[in-house]
Formats: structure tokens, C-alpha cells, sequence
């Protein structure tokens, strides 16, 4: 069943400059919810209760700052699954990347776009509908039990609907967040849908059960999420990178595990590992850990063949787009010089290319 926002929410807005303040409130009212406003860090932690459906803090204020306010609500019960967006002024990656490391839902960047910030507003609405529901039939479930069989399999059933929704939810996060590390990378949303239907084929090819492939799909568009905390003076170089340049873009591996480490998802866990590992090569010269052969988890084993033809097969700001003819040409030439993938892997990539075609035709940007 699908999860629709109540009409009114109440919408704590943290500003310390009164037009912004203004400006925020108008909008919340023109979608029908109920601003509360401060302009402080404070004042803000003041008002917070369990009756505030979502917070937007603005990062930078006088005193306590946003992050501090969004930290603070993840340490209190009462408070800490109420959805934050981060308001900022500032487009810098550290700063996004402490915004999601304090325990921020989602981030967005002044001048506000009116139309962005409800897309944003609703999505995170639904999650905490869907959440807020699912707790409710929880501390029910105990008293239907005892006294009604009957209505505890229809509750039974309504939960696994409420699960199943929020997993959408969270598959949808996990997209936008791709999507988010992607954007300055000059990639669209058609790359991550291709790198991660590559991959699920891949395993399917490699024979792994239908739910592993199945996460497999759904983790690896987060292969890249750590260039989020690159400079995009690197992401967006048109020419070679220099010798300090390529270390700081290496280390979009690690950032990837740091911001993906410590879920009890399941999700999650296997995008950490894609995330760290996609870049090792099968004989030994990849990084972060320069693993060799069944050393790589299989998950980065499969997501390396996976992204390297995409990434080849599509434009980027130093090269155009190369044919698949030249995409085949330059992989084989890398894996006769050096062996860069797993050969059985890479043999299942060859041998079934025009099921990896129709993907690309299907997924066009």
C-alpha cells in the first residue's frame, strides 16, 4: 500500500537571517504544511518534539550551528527519526559529507528551488509516514495476539506491506544518493541504472542465488558514493591527473566504506563492500589494498568488469565516449597485459555481451 504524507505537518525551519526565514515559511505554507520558525541552534532544540513531522536547519548560525542541532536529535529518543534536511549556502563535498556523517536525511543548497525542496520534502514525509505506521502496529501486536488470531494475520499481512514499502524507501534513498555522488562526476542517472543491471547480470551469469543478484542490483549504484568527498576540481578535470590529484580521487574508495560502515542492512553492508573493493585487480596493481585474486571480494570482483565498460562506453570530462567495438578491444588488451578482472567473470562478460547490449540500449541517457 502506498504511504501518503498527512495534509498538515508541522516543519521546524532554523535560519538565523530573517528573509530566509520568510521565504521557507511561505513555501511550506503554499504545500499546505504549518511552519515553525527560529533563528537559532537553540531555539531550535527548544522547540523540537515528537509533533515536528520533518527539520530544516540551516548549517551555518550564531551559537550552535545546524550540525550540532542534527547530532544532538540523533542522541534523543523522542527526536532522533525526525527526517533533516541540511540547509546551506556553501556547495563544498566536506561540508555535505559531515552533514550526512552528523545524521542528516538530505541536504539542499541555497538560493532554495521551490519545486526541489517539495520533491525532497515529500520523499522524506512518506519514509517517516511509513516508519511512524510500522511503530504503531508494533506496540499493538502484543494485546492481538492474545485475544485475536484472526486479526493478528491481517496485522501480519499489513506489516509486511509496511516492510516492503519501506524498503522502496530506503532503495529509493539509496538511488538518490547515488545519483548525488554521481552528478559532479558528469554522469547521469542511466549510468547507475547500467553499471547496477551489469552487475545483477553478472551474478545471475556466476549462478549466485536470486536474492544475492537482487541486492546486488539494488547496492551497487553506491560503488562511487564516496567522490562525494573528492573536489570537483578533480572530478571535472577534462585533462590527466596529476600524481597528488589521482591519490586524492583514489580515496573515494575509503570515504565509500566510511559513509556506507556500520548498517545492520543488508543493503547497505554489501554496497560497503562494492564500494571499497570495485577497484582492486585481479593481479594485484588496483587499490585501496592492491588484493589479488579470490583475495577481492566477489562483489568487487563482479561491479570491476561492470563499471570499467560503462565507464568506458561513456563520455566523461577527459575522453568522449568510446564504440563498443574500441570498449571490447581496450578491456581485452588490459586483461592479456595485466589481467585486470576475474577471468571467469570476464569469460561470462564475453561470451554473453549481447544480453550486456540489450542492457545498454534499454538504459540510453
Amino acid at each position: 500500500m502506498a504511504f501518503i504524507p498527512r495534509p498538515a505537518q508541522r516543519i521546524l525551519v532554523a535560519d538565523d537571517e530573517a528573509v530566509n526565514l520568510r521565504v521557507l515559511a511561505g513555501f511550506l505554507r503554499d504545500f499546505g504544511h504549518e511552519p515553525v520558525t527560529v533563528s537559532s541552534g537553540d531555539q531550535a532544540l527548544e522547540l523540537l518534539d515528537g509533533s515536528i513531522g520533518l527539520a530544516l536547519l540551516d548549517v551555518l548560525m550564531p551559537g550552535m550551528n545546524g550540525l550540532e542541532v542534527v547530532r544532538r536529535m540523533r542522541r534523543d529518543p523522542v527526536l532522533r527519526d525526525i527526517p533533516v534536511i541540511m540547509v546551506t549556502a556553501l556547495s563544498g563535498r566536506e561540508e555535505r559529507l559531515a552533514a550526512v556523517e552528523a545524521g542528516a536525511n538530505d541536504f539542499i543548497a541555497k538560493p532554495i528551488d521551490k519545486t526541489e525542496l517539495k520533491v525532497r520534502l515529500d520523499s522524506l514525509l512518506r519514509m517517516k509516514a511509513s516508519q511512524d505506521e510500522l511503530r504503531h502496529y508494533q506496540t499493538t501486536l502484543e494485546e492481538m495476539v492474545a485475544n485475536r488470531t484472526e486479526a493478528l494475520h491481517q496485522a501480519v499481512d499489513n506489516l509486511q506491506s509496511m516492510q516492503s514499502s519501506i524498503l522502496a524507501s530506503q532503495q529509493e534513498t539509496v538511488f538518490r544518493l547515488s545519483a548525488a555522488a554521481e552528478y559532479k562526476d558528469d554522469n547521469t542517472a542511466s549510468h547507475i541504472k547500467r553499471m547496477s543491471a551489469y552487475s545483477a547480470l553478472l551474478a545471475r551469469l556466476l549462478r549466485l542465488p536470486e536474492h544475492e543478484a537482487e541486492v546486488i542490483l539494488q547496492a551497487s549504484p553506491m560503488h562511487d558514493v564516496g567522490k562525494m568527498g573528492v573536489p570537483d576540481a578533480i572530478l571535472l578535470k577534462p585533462g590527466k591527473l596529476t600524481l597528488g590529484e589521482w591519490e586524492a580521487m583514489k580515496r573515494h574508495t575509503t570515504i565509500g566504506r566510511n559513509i556506507l560502515a556500520g548498517s545492520d542492512s543488508e543493503l547497505l553492508q554489501v554496497a560497503e563492500v562494492i564500494a571499497y573493493s570495485h577497484h582492486e585487480r585481479w593481479d594485484g596493481t588496483g587499490y585501496p589494498e592492491g588484493l589479488s585474486g579470490e583475495e577481492i571480494p566477489l562483489l568487487g570482483r563482479i561491479c570491476a568488469v561492470a563499471d570499467v565498460f560503462d565507464a568506458l562506453a561513456t563520455p566523461r570530462p577527459y575522453k568522449k565516449a568510446f564504440s563498443n567495438e574500441k570498449t571490447l578491444g581496450i578491456m581485452r588488451e588490459a586483461q592479456v597485459r595485466g589481467m585486470h578482472f576475474d577471468p571467469e567473470i570476464f569469460a561470462l562478460f564475453l561470451d554473453n555481451f549481447d544480453e550486456f547490449l540489450n542492457i545498454q540500449r534499454k538504459f540510453q541517457d
